[in-house]
């Protein structure tokens, strides 16, 4: 993945309705963006399925990331990228 700026980091995340959270990140900038596209595969299956685990989400080396390993890269949602499981799909 080419990222169109510099490496950011997440340094707060707050969930909102639905699979919505508000991030703000290092440079200051708060973007509300929709986790939904990004909630693919195995891992983020109990993210989609029980909203106390979505709202269990933390911070790990300026990355989101919940209890059971799964994380988002924060330069993907700073810069608005497709998700990594659609960009592996449209390669294939």
């Amino acid at each position: 993945m080419t990222m169109p700026g510099k490496r950011v980091r997440v340094q707060k995340a707050t969930p909102q309705k639905g699979y919505y959270m508000l991030l703000e990140f290092e440079d200051g900038t708060e973007r509300e963006v929709n986790l939904e596209p990004f909630l693919h595969g195995p891992i983020f299956e109990p993210i989609r399925q029980d909203r106390a685990v979505f709202q269990d989400v933390r911070i790990e080396g300026g990355t989101i990331a919940w209890a059971n390993g799964a994380d988002i890269d924060p330069d993907v949602l700073y810069y608005n990228l497709e998700p990594a499981w659609k960009t592996e799909l449209e390669a294939v």
